[in-house]
């Protein structure tokens, strides 16, 4: 069946229908990873967003559910260049199409996506319609998908209620705004008794239960758009307990602090950005999902944090380390494994820092 994809600018690419039939208008990103696919459709923060695989045959090692990142995929929609209809891989029990189809996700194949990925470079994210209507009007259409946000979808991908991982060592109090699975898994294999609590959960909630260090997680949207959570940020800021932030989270405690952050043209979403760690001088290859940045300067200018990595491509900021707080944040995911020098070591300065806490 032949499918469209609609840019908001005009370009219209004609492709095959892979997943669900159903219309779906979203924010198309592309992600330059060339494996890791059901890791990415299943990461919450790609809520809202439709995403262009730029690796040209996805799916060859088909679908193994051990590797989901969450409980489910939260793509709105999957774009890929060649799809691999008959995956090789002993782990594999399950193919793409069907997993789409099974989560009513709509996906694009056969299109140009090299073509695509030029775009969205040259002019920026846009937001984009995948159809099966040959039928489909141009005029109706484009003011749809210039009016269309992501919204606030942080409450979406959240957990409903809290979740304790047993262990034996420091107790962490994880707030879920969009976790990968792999954070907590990350603490709890260092031996971490990981508490997770919904991204609403009151600042005095999670203080009351006595946390040895608190991580706020990766999370999808505009973080300008979490007003309440921020402010309850803050107030974990103001205690003393020991904080590791990850993406959202990242940018979330800078906004808490009175920082600022805003939209990039393209985002950085893959497997291979550069990171260099200002305080070693090394440089880590991330796995990084995100559309926005923290502005630095505003606070290493008030002496509230100094900037602890940069990305060696573009020199935007990737970590900051807060003056006089036990708290680190990065932009990047150093609970994935996307290079031979991974930068999963956060996990152990975070365990030496709730070690001193106590």
């Amino acid at each position: 069946m032949k499918a469209f994809l609609i840019l908001e600018d005009g370009h219209v690419f004609t492709g095959t229908s892979i997943g669900s039939t159903r219309d779906v208008i979203s924010e198309i990103v592309f992600n330059t990873s060339m494996t890791g696919y059901l890791e990415v459709m299943t990461d919450p923060s790609y809520a809202g967003q439709a995403v262009c695989m730029t690796y040209p045959l996805i799916g060859n090692y088909g679908i193994c559910y051990d590797d989901q990142e969450s409980r489910k995929p939260w793509v709105d929609g999957f774009i890929v260049r060649e799809l691999s209809r008959i995956p090789s891989n002993f782990r594999s029990v399950d193919t793409i199409q069907h997993f789409l189809s099974k989560h009513d996700i709509p996906g694009i194949a056969g299109i140009d996506t090299r073509a695509l990925t030029k775009i969205l470079r040259e002019k920026g994210t846009m937001n984009g319609m995948i159809t099966v209507n040959e039928n489909y009007d141009l005029n109706t259409i484009i003011p749809q998908l210039k009016a269309y946000t992501t919204g606030k979808v942080v409450e979406k991908v959240t957990c409903r209620e809290k979740e304790v991982l047993k262990g034996n060592g420091p107790k962490v109090a994880l707030l879920d705004l969009g976790a990968k699975r792999n954070i907590a898994r990350s603490l709890n294999e260092r031996g971490c008794q990981v508490t997770i609590y919904p991204a609403l959960t009151p600042a005095e909630e999670i203080l009351k239960d006595s946390p040895d260090g608190i991580m706020l997680s990766n999370g999808p949207g505009d973080p300008k758009e979490c007003t309440s959570i921020i402010g309850e940020i803050k107030k974990l800021y103001d205690s003393e307990v020991p904080i590791f932030a990850i993406c959202l989270g990242h940018q979330l405690m800078a906004l808490a602090t009175g920082g600022d952050t805003h939209k990039m043209k393209y985002g950085h979403r893959g497997g291979n950005h550069p990171v260099k760690d200002l305080t070693t001088g090394r440089v880590y290859i991330s796995s990084q999902n995100h559309g926005y940045v923290v502005d630095a300067e505003d606070l290493e200018a008030k002496n509230i944090a100094k900037p602890a990595f940069i990305n060696v491509n573009d020199g935007t900021n990737e970590g900051m380390a807060y003056e006089g707080k036990n708290i680190f944040t990065v932009q990047f995911h150093p609970e994935a494994c996307p290079g031979p020098q991974d930068s999963s070591y956060l996990f152990d300065r975070f365990m030496d820092m709730m070690g001193g806490n106590k």
